[in-house]
């Protein structure tokens, strides 16, 4: 225990006086969760009528927007929440916040219109999908004839005053792969995220005693219910990467694995608790990104970040942030607390973090959103590779022309690059400097990432910002950079 206390004063010193905060990484996920359930981070009017639509959509433009401000570059938007929807579904209905009735149309698609403004702003929109409760018996009442229970009972159970599906059934994974499935079908989105895929915490008494003694085989409870969990996680993974291999597959697991060589979980983990098997499914190679929910402070985060690291089989690792904490409503949390953690997550160079909620970044709770801009996210960042996909780069762009338009404005046109999955057109990253070559290295060199056209406008906003030289590469759905194409030598007139 005393080794252990030495050695976090030691990081958090570290981490505190070598400046790393200021480091800002090329490549680093930067993700928040927009929570749609209850309306808690959107909607908040009801889609009732043209205006009320344009309102509902505008709301929803302006966390992009705030978000895309602080260089965020990943969106988990919520798409299912308790057995209903936010998008057109042959399977499960709108659900009643986006209207104030149940399967009721909004008058537009919401995952289809997040996916387009998300992509516009060059950033990556997941999909996230809550995929065991389907909630309270009077959620479920209120669904009538939509209910999952009345439409599919084999493969729900009651527990606890709600229903779930569930995992021991070999049916649910085939059903939540036909919700999959209809999402990455139709719309153009970059991940699909799960979950509460797990058990009920503390469920011993779960009712799947029937399943147990059909499909258990002589495995005891415990490792017959987290195989289960991951048959799941394995036969939708594969199922993903088979029909979209670009697509990333991940969970938010609970935030410790189990007990560490480093620190107790305290009786809340993963592995017991619920079930998870997650460093399993990351040995397995069946997760993209875990997003480990690490709402915790001080020796309940910093282990086991270190652990879930440790144990990632070169995946990606993005803790989960518990900024919600910061308001004093949930927590009595200060923001250095996140300021450290986001300092710990650079300093062990895992692949980025998520911020939940959206809602206490737009709100700026306690100046985070200003520290992020300020300090933290202060340039763009690329979302990390996944070469256990593809690790091929796309061809470099050819033939940068670049020319001064009457306005002021820098205008860029190259030739398209190729890539090798013949199904995808590689994005491009624009990059900008007053120093010949362009160091494409040094994130504050990025003026615009995931640009989907072959020409770029540049703005400067303030003389001192302009630029002299200018850089393009190309960019695959896998994050694979090509070699740069730049202008030599040349200013720009």
């Amino acid at each position: 225990m005393r080794r252990l206390r030495i050695l976090l004063l030691y990081i958090y010193l570290f981490i505190i006086h070598t400046g790393l905060a200021a480091q800002n990484p090329k490549y680093e996920v930067r993700a928040a969760w927009v929570t749609t359930a209850y309306g808690l981070d959107w909607p908040h009017n009801k889609a009732t009528s043209p205006s009320s639509i344009r309102k509902q959509q505008e709301d929803l433009i302006n966390i992009l927007d705030k978000l895309k401000a602080a260089n965020f570059n990943t969106v988990l938007f919520q798409a299912r929440t308790r057995g209903d929807v936010f998008y057109r579904s042959q399977i499960e209905p709108f659900n009643a916040i986006l209207t104030g009735t149940v399967a009721g149309d909004p008058g537009y698609d919401p995952l289809a219109f997040v996916v387009d403004e998300c992509h516009k702003r060059g950033m990556e929109c997941h999909a996230w999908i809550v995929t065991m409760p389907l909630g309270n018996k009077k959620h479920v009442a209120s669904l009538g004839k939509y209910a999952l229970t009345r439409r599919n009972p084999d493969i729900c159970t009651p527990y606890k005053k709600e229903y779930f599906l569930n995992p021991g059934n070999p049916k649910t994974k085939e059903y939540l792969m036909s919700i999959v499935r209809e999402i990455i079908d139709k719309y153009d989105v970059d991940g699909v995220h799960f979950d509460y895929l797990r058990y009920p915490e503390y469920a011993p008494n779960f009712p799947d005693s029937y399943d147990y003694r059909k499909y258990s085989n002589g495995r005891d409870l415990a490792q017959w219910r987290r195989d289960n969990l991951t048959e799941i996680i394995r036969y939708i993974y594969k199922e993903v990467k088979a029909e979209k291999p670009w697509v990333k597959v991940s969970t938010c697991p609970v935030g410790k694995y189990k007990d560490t060589s480093r620190y107790s979980s305290r009786g809340w983990n993963a592995f017991y608790t619920v079930y998870q098997d997650v460093q399993g499914w990351l040995g397995e190679g069946i997760q993209d990104q875990i997003y480990p929910m690490m709402y915790f402070r001080g020796n309940s985060f910093y282990p086991f970040a270190l652990d879930w690291q440790e144990q990632s089989n070169g995946r990606q690792v993005i803790p989960g942030l518990g900024i919600y904490f910061l308001h004093p409503s949930e927590g009595n949390w200060t923001i250095d607390e996140v300021e450290r953690q986001i300092n710990f997550v650079r300093a062990h160079k895992l692949a980025g973090e998520g911020h939940y909620r959206v809602k206490y970044l737009v709100d700026n709770t306690q100046g985070l959103y200003d520290a992020l801009i300020d300090t933290y996210y202060t340039s763009p960042a690329l979302v990390p590779a996944m070469p256990w996909i593809d690790n091929i780069a796309p061809t470099a762009p050819a033939h940068l022309n670049i020319s001064r338009q009457e306005d002021g404005y820098v205008h860029l046109k190259w030739e398209a690059a190729k890539d090798n999955d013949v199904k995808n057109k590689p994005a491009y990253v624009i990059y900008g400097s007053n120093t010949y070559p362009v160091d494409i290295s040094d994130p504050e060199n990025i003026l615009a990432p995931n640009i989907k056209d072959t020409e770029f406008t540049y703005v400067s906003i303030s003389p001192w910002m302009e630029k002299k030289y200018f850089a393009v590469t190309a960019t695959d759905r896998c994050g694979n950079e090509s070699k740069v194409l730049q202008q030599e030598l040349k200013k720009v007139r």
